[in-house]
């Protein structure tokens, strides 16, 4: 591991606690869409180049357990589904299908820091909301309002198509009957099937965009959920809680699986032998865990059943991550969770497995089966149209979305799945996947999906998805990172789930006291959105931390109170500057002053 790899991170918040998620106001969040799309437009930091406008000519619609979706992908449940922001940011880029956070009854979690490392192919620690229940509703009630205000907002319309095309959002709840069932966690799915109080009570905390206040807001947020099972969920937990949801909720289920399903010995010959992993070491007692494959093609085919006899829809997901030791040591924790590049693989198989085992049952090429699948393992825009070939509904996204580019990688993937689809000769992705599946039995293969698995045994099919492939750093320089200065190469802003960083000309004074370190920007955190995941240090080309380094800004002066290390709270009279020296300072103030290159407007 090289030392920009290490960075010099403790392993916890700089300010000696974990830092605590602090969502902005709605109010806060439709001044900061306004103001920024007048002063730079673009939509949380995301330019118009990437938003997702739809071809015309082509309809990547799809059904997800009877629902129309615009495109057939979105962010998995994970880091870009938990904030208000995130989601429009995603929607802005093409996304129409939403996998939720997922919640459940600890929503007063301590997530060791870092929690995330792409530096190579992806692990993590982080496992669910890092929100109270009553704070995840309220974030997903402020991003729907903000989607059904940008479907009309003119401005955009250019952008983003006069019909952007219908989205859903689907919940995500975990991970054991007894804390789905609590008041708590019924209260948030009950909430989002029904959203009128709080809808209403947001009607008046529009902001600049109080001209919408009247709108006929969505109120019925989620019909449909995906349940977590993680790690080592026993099978009669499983069909507790899917039954549990259907009677007491009245949703369709789809549940999530784990890649464990393949069995110890086939994983780790995948990962170590076939794709060279050596550096992975694949925890054999999480297999014995979890479901195990016989019962769990029976619990499926039982659960589908279950679902068709009381009215309702039924789906699987593949897959969750992978556990593995944590030899890295990076990130705290005995255990990680694998995700990129060697999951795609996992996954791939496990659905060519179990499409075997369940002949004529998923809803999938080659078949006639009413279960649903979703996709969900290292999706990116190179393998996009493969995923969507085996028939997967939807391909939702993490790993590649925490890459340099972040949320603006999403609308290149539907353009390179549009060309896809105009080159067949096809208009719509059903007649598309008919095109996918002739095209396989011309080669000898009885599915798309059993083509891709066949495709990643050869040398060149496996070659994007093995260890070879996958060992480049992040590029550095020989260089510490200072508050001011370093090599603006953005990445900080797009690696970012949450939209913390933002950034403003450099000011001629600036200039000429840093030279040729300058730079055309500076950064700046907004810190109740940093929960310092790690993900920017991993990218940052110098050594430090830019959520530590940067001046960190703040707009609550409780949180501002409550929290250590250096800092600037916002008001109305200026910004206040704490264990910064009085040159910064000044410098801070002058760059923000008049809230001109702010992306808040007016505090």
């Amino acid at each position: 591991m090289t030392q920009n790899a290490m960075k010099d991170h403790p392993g916890h918040s700089p300010h000696g606690e974990t830092a605590p998620l602090t969502p902005m106001p709605l109010e806060m969040l439709a001044n900061r869409i306004v103001h920024e799309w007048g002063d730079r437009k673009k939509i949380f930091d995301l330019p118009t180049a990437r938003f997702w406008k739809p071809d015309p000519d082509v309809d990547l619609g799809f059904d997800f357990l009877g629902r129309r979706c615009a495109t057939p992908i979105g962010p998995a449940a994970g880091p870009h589904s938990q904030l208000a922001q995130n989601i429009v940011l995603s929607w802005l880029g093409g996304s129409r299908l939403f996998e939720l956070k997922t919640v459940q009854i600890l929503d007063e979690l301590e997530i060791p820091r870092p929690c995330i490392d792409m530096q190579t192919i992806g692990y993590n620690v982080e496992w669910s909301q890092e929100l109270k229940t009553t704070q995840s509703l309220t974030e997903y009630v402020k991003a729907s309002m903000l989607l059904d205000i940008m479907r009309q907002w003119q401005p955009i319309a250019d952008f983003v198509g006069a019909d952007p095309g219908p989205h859903v959002f689907d919940m995500s709840v975990g991970y054991d009957l007894e804390g789905i069932s609590s008041p708590n966690v019924a209260a948030f799915i009950n909430g989002m099937g029904d959203a009128t109080p709080e809808v209403e009570e947001l009607r008046g905390h529009l902001g600049a965009f109080s001209e919408f206040a009247d709108m006929d807001f969505t109120t019925q947020l989620s019909d449909t959920l995906t349940l977590s099972t993680f790690h080592g969920c026993p099978p009669d937990e499983i069909e507790s809680i899917t039954k549990h949801l259907i009677d007491n909720h009245d949703l369709d289920v789809i549940v999530k699986l784990n890649p464990t399903l393949l069995g110890y010995e086939t994983v780790a010959a995948i990962v170590n032998d076939d794709l060279g992993y050596h550096d992975v070491s694949v925890k054999e007692e999480a297999f014995e865990e979890d479901l195990q494959f016989e019962r769990g093609v029976e619990l499926i085919g039982e659960l589908n059943e279950y679902a068709k006899e009381r009215g309702h829809k039924f789906g699987i997901k593949l897959t969750n991550t992978l556990v593995v030791d944590n030899q890295k040591a990076w990130m705290p924790e005995e255990t990680m969770y694998l995700s990129g590049p060697p999951l795609h693989v996992l996954a791939s198989r496990l659905l060519n497995k179990l499409a075997g085992a369940l002949p004529d049952q998923l809803d999938v090429p080659g078949h006639d089966g009413d279960i649903m699948v979703s996709f969900s393992a290292g999706v990116t825009k190179e393998n996009l149209a493969d995923t969507l070939a085996m028939g997967v509904n939807p391909a939702t996204v993490c790993s590649d979305l925490l890459k340099p580019g972040g949320y603006g990688r999403l609308a290149p993937m539907l353009k390179a799945l549009t060309t896809e689809v105009k080159e067949s000769g096809s208009t719509d992705l059903v007649s598309w996947r008919e095109h996918r599946q002739t095209k396989a039995e011309q080669n000898f293969y009885p599915n798309p999906c059993a083509e891709h698995v066949g495709a990643m045994t050869t040398v060149d099919g496996k070659a994007p998805y093995h260890y070879d492939a996958n060992t480049k750093l992040p590029r550095e320089v020989e260089h510490d990172l200072e508050m001011f200065g370093c090599v603006a190469c953005n990445f900080c802003i797009t690696v970012c789930p949450n939209d913390a960083f933002f950034s403003v000309a450099t000011p001629d004074s600036l200039k000429e006291s840093l030279e040729d370190r300058a730079g055309r920007q500076q950064y700046f955190v907004l810190s109740e959105l940093c929960n310092e995941c790690g993900n920017c240090m991993t990218f940052c080309p110098e050594n430090g931390d830019p959520a530590v380094v940067k001046p960190r800004l703040y707009t609550d002066k409780a949180l501002f109170d409550a929290r250590g290390g250096q800092g600037v709270l916002l008001t109305a009279d200026g910004p206040v500057a704490r264990d910064i020296d009085d040159e910064a300072a000044a410098l801070i103030d002058s760059m923000l002053k008049g809230t001109k290159g702010l992306p808040l407007g007016e505090l």
